[in-house]
């Protein structure tokens, strides 16, 4: 892969937010520190067979213990802003009720580290580590987990909201609910349509219901959702494929964006699922409580072919092993993340958007003088930032980057194999290596900032 076309770093503002992303169960370990309960996620990853290598995250970075050092890292990069999640089971270990202090204490630290290193701290609610307790009430099929859901974030933003004013509710609620209900390829790894359905639903039940009561509990809070989208195209032209990219889009975008924006739930696609939707009087209204700003999460793109077989949406993606890949095995086409930044603009009117998360996975090689030459991963980056400047140059009002990762990390069912990070950490000692591509961020960001410096000189 080479680097197609210089970053348009005129495009960006000049307070164009420059950051690094991660999430708690991927890095934090101490999963029985300190008043911790388990999640689904400690307790799918402990299930024989449902991960690579049967990895699990009672270690993972240890960032519980080295978030000074990660910290320092974020600095050296020359980042100013940081997107975490906040681990459920570790500030209400029995889902509700009693708050675990020493649990919420780390957050408070940590967040006071961040301001002190300069970078702004935006937080994550809920980033798929639901208590197991609640998983064992019905998790997020039942309705209750979303009100306990606005209950934790209210704790957070009674505990954090002074220091903290950008939040998001959900991460990729897709992921919860098709790939861990419907798949069963993540926690809780149910495998039922009715159920994940349910789940869909409640979660972005959860997201409204989370909006007003951090606002309630920080009124200067700015509020957001990050979705994972793909482009979406049929494979030919028969009548077959089209419909079935409508299908496909309806399940991975649509589904996810038309509610939080006052369209409810698309019609075609409660149709094509034909689970009755758990609709009670508000839940809509609640669901589309105004967002501040809107999380896009990009990886690849989706080619897909009727599949009338298969499982809903009864679309399945062809093999396009020719394209370039990642080692994730995933298309990479950084031109999508320009066409969804443009579709959230121009079709769902957002008013301030970010690339919540956006990176690539590749088999590093440590050379023998310990450099990380990861060129592909510097190219990926370079052509998908090339491409969120072309949109904003268009008109999408985009305010910041987040890579994915800062850190090399869990990556759930894949185990530590795949690798995201702009930092490489030897999980046998917890050593952290700045890799080529950390540096190459490190490089683009100080070029944009000496772009604009110039321009208003110049002014």
């Amino acid at each position: 892969m080479s680097v197609t076309e210089p970053i348009d770093f005129g495009a960006l503002p000049k307070d164009f937010a420059w950051g690094t992303a991660t999430s708690a169960y991927q890095i934090e370990g101490a999963v029985t520190e300190d008043g911790r309960s388990p999640s689904i996620w400690d307790v799918f990853s402990h299930t024989p067979g449902k991960t690579d290598n049967d990895d699990h995250g009672d270690i993972a970075c240890d960032h519980y213990h080295r978030w000074r050092e990660d910290i320092a890292l974020m600095k050296e990069l020359g980042t100013d802003a940081y997107r975490l999640s906040v681990a459920w089971p570790r500030v209400l270990p029995g889902g509700e009720g009693e708050v675990n202090l020493k649990g919420l204490d780390f957050y408070d630290r940590l967040i006071d580290g961040l301001l002190e290193a300069g970078i702004t701290p935006s937080v994550t609610v809920y980033h798929w580590d639901l208590p197991q307790v609640l998983q064992d009430r019905g998790g997020w099929a039942a309705r209750d987990t979303a009100h306990h859901l606005a209950a934790y974030a209210s704790v957070l933003a009674e505990r954090l909201g002074d220091r903290v004013t950008r939040w998001a509710t959900l991460n990729e609620p897709l992921c919860s609910a098709w790939i861990g209900h419907l798949e069963g390829r993540m926690a809780p790894g149910i495998t039922d349509l009715t159920t994940a359905v349910r789940a869909a639903y409640h979660l972005l039940l959860g997201h409204g219901l989370a909006t007003e009561a951090i606002r309630a509990a920080a009124p200067g809070a700015r509020v957001g959702i990050v979705n994972n989208l793909s482009t979406v195209a049929p494979a030919s032209d028969s009548a077959e494929d089209i419909a079935a990219a409508r299908r496909m889009d309806g399940h991975t975008n649509r589904w996810w964006l038309d509610p939080v924006h006052g369209r409810g739930f698309p019609e075609d696609m409660v149709d094509i699922y034909g689970v009755d939707l758990p609709v009670r009087d508000g839940d809509l209204r609640t669901i589309a409580t105004d967002l501040d700003w809107l999380g896009l999460n990009y990886y690849f793109p989706a080619v897909v072919e009727d599949d009338p077989d298969g499982p809903a949406p009864f679309a399945r993606q062809v093999d396009r092993s020719h394209r370039p890949r990642t080692g994730m095995d995933w298309e990479v086409d950084a031109s999508g993340i320009e066409s969804l930044l443009l579709r959230l603009t121009e079709e769902y009117g957002a008013r301030e958007l970010y690339v919540t998360e956006n990176g690539s996975s590749y088999p590093d090689v440590i050379g023998a003088d310990g450099v990380i030459d990861d060129s592909e991963r510097i190219a990926y980056l370079h052509d998908h930032l090339a491409a969120c400047a072309r949109a904003a140059r268009k008109g999408a009002p985009l305010a910041g980057y987040y890579a994915w990762s800062l850190l090399d990390n869990y990556e759930w069912a894949y185990g530590y194999d795949k690798r995201f990070g702009l930092v490489h950490v030897d999980y046998g000692t917890q050593r952290r290596t700045v890799k080529a591509s950390g540096r190459s961020y490190a490089g683009i960001i100080r070029a944009h900032r000496e772009a604009r410096s110039r321009t208003d000189g110049a002014g």
